[in-house]
């Protein structure tokens, strides 16, 4: 009896882990860390327009819209990088097999059909913005990711246009914008420039194998932090210099409080990747891309913290996304880029 158990535990095992296993796997290719900084800065599109909080149905559409555009791009930049990643991360779901190519393709469409579904439910600018925000992803995933600095400004566009959409979500006519409103998308273009080009510093190695020329790779690591840190002086100086030419800014003290403790994280990034150019590895290179990816949701956050009137709404909104982003964070990126799958 004790011999039929042990034979026919595994078989029940097996079944519920290869289950686990692939959900996990689709988790992984989702990247839940990085999907909330997409429908943070289209909701702070939508704030600064409206000069508060938009009515909740605009405000869902507009935060989850966007997310759902960048796990489709996800998911192609992963079937594109499947040969690339057999380099040097072939745990990763598709070069290990838990998701298989054809089975990526359908789920980013999924999540690309759906979200251009549910922009009918905005506007007519809307509909358009998803075709040009196809367009880019598929220029990023397929050519521009490996050419450079021409990948970091493509992904700068991706996530710029992400925020004029929340701009067209509240429907108003674009001669009535003001220019402030316009001006901030460059802030978060840069930002975004910036922020890929630091996501490519733990990828040298592997990138470098596999033909790819980003600016670690043609540059070095050392040039590319220096690069690094002017982009990140321009979109900080230049977030200051709208917020104080323009005053649109409703409550200046909390979002003090937040663009300040984006300004630590950002501190601790640079103290940490200059510790690279002396000893550097792929695991020290993805810790100092962790403070970014703080750094960035606390950034957008205190836009919308400082427009809100409502203390309640802006302080969960920051709340939820910078608990969501860094739980998964430290819950899955790590076996995402490192860890074997047995």
């Amino acid at each position: 009896m004790n011999v039929i158990l042990r034979l026919q535990r595994p078989k029940y095992l097996n079944k519920t882990g290869k289950l686990k296993n692939k959900l996990f796997a689709h988790l992984e290719t989702m990247r839940p860390y990085t999907v909330i900084w997409c429908g943070l800065v289209s909701l702070v599109g939508s704030c600064v327009t409206f000069g508060n909080f938009p009515d909740f149905k605009t405000a869902l559409l507009a935060f989850f819209i966007p997310m759902m555009g960048w796990i489709a791009g996800l998911y192609l930049s992963d079937y594109l990088d499947k040969n690339l990643d057999l380099i040097e991360k072939p745990h990763r779901p598709i070069p290990s097999g838990r998701i298989k190519p054809k089975e990526a393709l359908i789920m980013g469409g999924f999540f690309a059909v759906t979200g251009f579904s549910l922009s009918f439910l905005l506007n007519f600018y809307n509909i358009v913005l998803v075709f040009i925000v196809a367009i880019l992803v598929f220029l990023y995933a397929k050519i521009s990711k490996s050419q450079g600095f021409l990948g970091n400004v493509n992904r700068g566009f991706i996530i710029a246009a992400a925020y004029i959409f929340g701009v067209f979500s509240i429907g108003s006519n674009l001669q009535s914008i003001p220019m402030y409103v316009w001006l901030l998308s460059l802030v978060f273009f840069i930002h975004d420039t910036n922020s890929n080009l630091v996501g490519t510093i733990r990828d040298v190695k592997g990138d470098k194998k596999g033909g790819y020329e980003t600016i670690p790779v043609k540059y070095g690591i050392k040039n590319s932090i220096f690069i690094s840190l002017i982009l990140t002086l321009l979109y900080v100086l230049l977030s200051a210099f709208l917020i104080y030419y323009y005053d649109f800014i409703m409550v200046p003290i909390r979002f003090l409080a937040l663009f300040f403790l984006a300004i630590v994280f950002l501190f601790i990034l640079f103290m940490t990747l200059f510790k690279l150019t002396d000893t550097f590895s792929r695991k020290k290179a993805l810790h100092a891309h962790e403070f970014i990816i703080a750094e960035r949701i606390t950034f957008a956050s205190a836009f919308i913290i400082g427009i809100i009137s409502s203390i309640l709404y802006s302080t969960v909104i920051f709340i939820v996304s910078i608990t969501v982003t860094l739980t998964t964070q430290y819950l899955i990126r790590k076996r995402y880029e490192f860890e074997e799958i047995p």
